[in-house]
């Protein structure tokens, strides 16, 4: 069992009248706090970045406070330890400060001094704990690269803004188009986080049947509906101490969004036939396809959720802008498939490279992955009606061979591809490729390749 990371202060005294009066005086401050009548054990139940301090008594049975400092500082050194002392045991007190107490206290003493401890022990803890999340974001740097590939300037822009959301509390809405990497970047944000050794939950709302969705998100009681016999932790209450990722959710019901709203401003979820407002420490990252402003202005989703949301955006930028990335991209994923898979890699030959740079991939990543599958497994590259143009698309065989088999494909690719768009003559064929039309109509026999197929005319009154 471990502590709950909204507890501030461990309070640690042996004596029961002393212990409930320091824990008043807390109490009263607003502070959260967890008193204990022994040391044993604690250190085993406190996370390496739990964010509160100790307070605790010097001389008590059983492990005594310098005992408790000193296991502590084992696990995390830099965690504020404050040590009470009695009259005339100034010297042990000495001694525990430079055994990397915080601070210490001697009896009697005043309220107010022992909150001025503890707030400033508080400070610096969160000081500790934010340099360790950005030293930690810093050290991943690599790990966000291969996660997230490309050089392309708007991923660039993306890491750089998903490293420095990832070390706040503060939730988040990712904006992008399907296949775009929503999941990959809520979950890029959740690792480089505090929270990283806390749950991470994702769903998507819009693969929920509306009968089920609010069960499904915020849980229930037995006897809240017809079915349910027994009760059910909700997907908010399961991700307690981590990270919600919810997708789609502009496919949430205003319903929904009423109580969404609500978990969002209180940090409290009731499961349904429940009257019990169960506390979270919870982040939440939603993802949506849609303009949810454009959205909130029809009607169809809240403008209060929508604000409340829309703190802390990223916009993941679709693959059509994104340039070259989309061939590094391509032969990440057909040599991670060809690994899967034990087989030899693919190079990307040049028509390849036209193909995939002239693509403009409405599926986004998702898309490209699955044709560096095929790639890797030897079969077409074949990308589907979505030339920039309008044309019907293309494909490309995976080829090998010498220097002269592969210029002879590629050739053939480039006609082919070109061949796709929609011309409305051989002439404009011949010149989108800046050859002769005789020349033209030479390769196409070579490589059996049929202008007529393509849906344009070649009357012969085009040939010089």
């Amino acid at each position: 069992m471990t502590i709950d990371n909204r507890i501030q202060v461990v309070l640690i005294d042996d004596d029961p009248h002393l212990r409930q009066a320091l824990s008043q005086t807390l109490d009263l401050a607003g502070l959260k706090i967890l008193p204990l009548a022994e040391a044993k054990g604690l250190a085993g139940q406190l996370e390496r970045d739990w964010p509160g301090v100790v307070v605790s008594d010097i001389r008590m049975p059983g492990m005594d406070g310098l005992e408790l400092l000193t296991e502590l500082h084992a696990q995390d050194p830099e965690l504020p330890v404050l040590l009470i002392t009695g009259h005339g045991d100034v010297p042990l007190a000495v001694q525990a400060m430079r055994a990397g107490a915080y601070d210490f206290l001697e009896k009697p003493f005043a309220s107010d001094s022992l909150l001025d401890s503890v707030r400033r022990a508080l400070d610096l803890r969160r000081l500790v704990l934010d340099n360790r999340s950005l030293r930690l974001a810093l050290s991943d740097r690599n790990e966000l690269s291969a996660r997230l590939v490309g050089h392309s300037a708007p991923m660039l822009r993306l890491r750089e803004q998903i490293g420095a959301l990832a070390a706040t509390k503060a939730d988040v809405l990712i904006l992008g188009e399907t296949g775009a990497g929503k999941e990959v970047v809520a979950r890029a944000l959740h690792d480089l986080s505090s929270r990283r050794n806390g749950p991470f939950v994702a769903i998507n709302a819009g693969a929920l049947a509306e009968s089920v969705v609010e069960s499904e998100l915020f849980g229930h009681e037995p006897g809240a509906f017809t079915g349910a016999q027994k009760r059910r932790i909700g997907k908010f209450e399961f991700a307690n101490g981590g990270t919600l990722f919810l997708d789609e959710i502009e496919s949430m019901s205003l319903d929904v969004q009423v109580k969404l709203l609500r978990l969002l401003q209180e940090r409290v979820v009731e499961r349904l036939g429940g009257n019990q407002l169960i506390p979270l420490d919870i982040r939440i990252i939603a993802a949506t396809k849609e303009d949810l402003r454009q959205s909130a202005d029809q009607g169809r989703f809240r403008a209060d959720l929508y604000y409340r949301l829309n703190v802390a955006p990223l916009r993941i930028p679709p693959l059509r802008e994104r340039g070259e990335d989309a061939l590094m991209l391509f032969q990440h994923f057909a040599d991670e498939a060809s690994a899967r898979h034990g087989l030899p890699p693919h190079e990307l030959q040049p028509g390849h490279r036209a193909l995939l740079l002239r693509h403009t991939w409405p599926g986004n990543v998702r898309e490209l992955q699955n044709a560096a599958e095929r790639f890797a497994l030897g079969l077409e590259l074949a990308l589907d009606n979505n030339t920039p143009d309008g044309g019907v698309g293309s494909t490309i065989e995976v080829v090998s061979g010498g220097l002269s088999e592969q210029v002879e494909n590629f050739e053939k690719s480039l006609i082919a591809a070109e061949l796709a768009r929609s011309h409305s003559s051989v002439r404009s064929l011949a010149e989108a490729l800046g050859i002769p039309r005789k020349t033209l109509h030479d390769k196409l026999r070579k490589h059996g390749l049929n202008f007529a197929d393509a849906g344009a005319s070649s009357h012969t009154d085009d040939l010089d």
